[in-house]
């Protein structure tokens, strides 16, 4: 009898194709997904986005202060961990205030302004706080350039001579100790010259250069991140509910129930229009008491920024409501859409940003997170709350949502003549 039982399900997991994707397909897509996202398999690494600015040009006072900054700028533009974003003009460098807006609209993740102090080159990095790894790599890289683009070249046997013929005297200090350890490195008196030289170059020129990280974005915010997690689960669970709320659809044509309201004067464009209504509403108060739960506990800055709240959550909402009359529609049966739903929401999740940050994730799947409205509406989310944009900023991601769900709805009007002819 306990093999009987056993065969039993064994023959019902055969014919079950929802069950085989459930239990085989899915663990091995979301392990794929993820380790694409955390071991970077696919492209290359994500790369910060910087704006690069030549502090000491904008003085104008000490050209050659100008020119030393400008060759750690050119180095830094270079690197391939890095991708410079560039103003209106096709120059590599912008103004300070210039970088300032990229940051602050979210163009550049980080401005790198690069400065002379004394005869010290320095760093000022305007950093979006929200990318919690930038600063460090922008900082280390930063570092490395200014230590390697301002030591001394000449004098150093194979290294070509420095562009600059001039050299400081910290420079000209450098070479003679160099020239003079590769030349007589035995020599008892010699060493103790290059002693005393190297040790006062050292700690004059190998000090680390000042690096300092000035949060232009996040500072001053009591909870600075929870908006970015509040955003992510709310528009996860969002479309859950729309699925579910969608799949009555299926209940009512399993129990006849469909067939007795298209009997009446009741068409189904108007039963489709009052579900996706209903469904619009029920998502809108779903994100909106969440976020109030973040505000009353968590300090999130809601009515500060209501407006752009209210069109995104309507837009998002609306567009989930479609995908889940869409998915409805598709499916023949409650177990079917059970399945489908939880493969495409969680997909649409992972590669959306919901479940972890898009600036983590290789260019390639940033790109493709863009073909999930999580994403759109994610950045939205992102412009009101961290960003503190106005609501004129969003429009791309106001567009992209409004037309999703004026063309999911559409398509799951043209799946459901199936249930007028039949």
């Amino acid at each position: 009898m306990i093999w009987k039982v056993i065969e039993i399900h064994l023959r019902r997991l055969r014919h079950n194709r929802v069950e085989w994707l459930l239990t085989f397909v899915v663990p091995i897509a979301f392990f794929s997904i993820f380790a694409l996202i955390f071991t970077r398999g696919v492209g290359l690494t994500p790369r910060v986005k910087v704006a690069l600015v030549n502090g000491a040009a904008e003085s104008a006072d000490n050209p050659d202060a100008a020119k030393r900054c400008q060759k750690v700028l050119d180095n830094l533009g270079q690197n391939e961990g890095l991708k410079v974003i560039r103003g209106s003009s096709d120059a590599d460098t912008v103004d300070r205030k210039t970088a300032e807006t990229m940051v602050r609209r979210g163009t550049a993740t980080i401005a790198v302004v690069i400065d002379q102090q004394g005869e010290q080159i320095s760093a000022e990095l305007l950093n979006d706080a929200s990318d919690q790894v930038a600063s460090q790599v922008v900082s280390a890289l930063v570092t490395r350039e200014i230590m390697i683009g301002t030591a001394p070249m000449s004098g150093i046997p194979g290294q070509t001579p420095m562009a600059d013929k001039e050299l400081s005297a910290e420079q000209a200090q450098f070479a003679e100790f160099v020239q003079n350890v590769a030349s007589k490195p035995d020599a008892s008196s010699d060493a103790g010259t290059s002693s005393t030289t190297g040790e006062a170059f050292s700690q004059q020129s190998f000090a680390p250069p000042k690096i300092e990280v000035v949060n232009i974005i996040g500072q001053g915010k009591t909870n600075p991140v929870i908006s970015v997690y509040a955003a992510g689960i709310a528009v996860m669970f969002l479309l859950f509910g729309a699925t579910t709320g969608g799949g009555v659809l299926l209940e009512e044509r399993e129990n006849q129930t469909l067939e007795r309201l298209l009997a009446t004067q009741m068409t189904m464009d108007h039963l489709l229009l009052g579900k996706w209504f209903y469904l619009t509403l029920l998502g809108c108060v779903q994100v909106t008491v969440m976020f109030l739960w973040a505000q009353l506990v968590f300090d999130l800055n809601l009515f500060e920024h209501f407006d752009g709240f209210a069109m995104m959550t309507l837009a998002t909402a609306s567009a989930a409501a479609s995908f889940g009359l869409f998915l409805a529609t598709l499916c023949r049966t409650r177990g079917q859409l059970g399945g489908l739903s939880v493969v495409a929401v969680l997909t649409m999740s992972a590669l959306g940003g919901s479940m972890v940050p898009r600036y983590v994730m290789s260019e390639p799947l940033q790109r493709a997170g863009l073909w999930t409205f999580n994403a759109w509406a994610l950045d939205g989310y992102d412009k009101v709350f961290w960003r503190e944009l106005p609501p004129s900023e969003l429009g791309p991601q106001l567009g992209v949502l409004m037309a999703t769900a004026f063309v999911l709805l559409l398509a799951a009007r043209l799946l459901a003549i199936r249930w007028e002819v039949t």
